[in-house]
């Protein structure tokens, strides 16, 4: 809740027919994905609490990767075959747990995340927990050793955003009762 994203780009943002970008259009965003979240609530929040990762943040990326759902195939998977569940678990990274809607699956990429943000806290120990979160959640996109500097922690990374679109999108789901 300490960090002020820039929020999507106008790229994301299209996504939903937005003419704007920023935060207000990752609130936007999370709004339009609220309903479909609902319904996995609980699993986050047990992912939450196993792993003391937010449940805003976790949401986040779950409507971020996938709309919470609503772009995933029937089998589960989107961005083109390779990413699996909710959390869009990349297959040919990680071997695959748990069904698509799963908790299985949304507490192996709770900790996929967690891995990420141990990462970059590892690669650079001189910024602060909120930066080092940041780009963990960078780092879940595009891998650790992609992350190299704060200014430039999104370049790179789906829309050039993903971050900071992530992160506005978990303030407001802490907001919206994801907390």
């Amino acid at each position: 809740m300490r960090i002020n994203p820039s929020g999507a780009s106008s790229a994301t943002a299209r996504q939903d027919g937005l003419s704007y970008s920023g935060v207000a259009a990752s609130n936007k965003l999370a709004s339009n994905d609220y309903n479909r979240c609902l319904r996995y609530k609980s699993q986050f929040q047990s992912a939450s609490s196993s792993t003391q990762i937010p449940v805003g943040l976790i949401t986040a990326i779950a409507s971020r990767e996938s709309r919470c759902g609503g772009a995933l195939d029937s089998n589960g998977y989107g961005d083109h075959g390779n990413g699996y569940g909710l959390m869009q678990v990349d297959k040919r990274y990680h071997s695959l747990q748990g069904g698509p809607y799963s908790s299985t699956h949304i507490s192996q990429a709770t900790n996929i995340l967690i891995s990420s943000i141990n990462g970059v806290a590892n690669n650079h120990r001189s910024w602060t927990k909120e930066q080092q979160m940041q780009g963990g959640v960078a780092a879940y996109n595009f891998g650790v050793s992609n992350v190299q500097s704060i200014g430039g922690m999104d370049i790179g990374t789906t829309g050039n955003d993903y971050s900071n679109d992530v992160v506005a999108r978990a303030q407001w789901f802490h907001n919206n009762g994801f907390n």
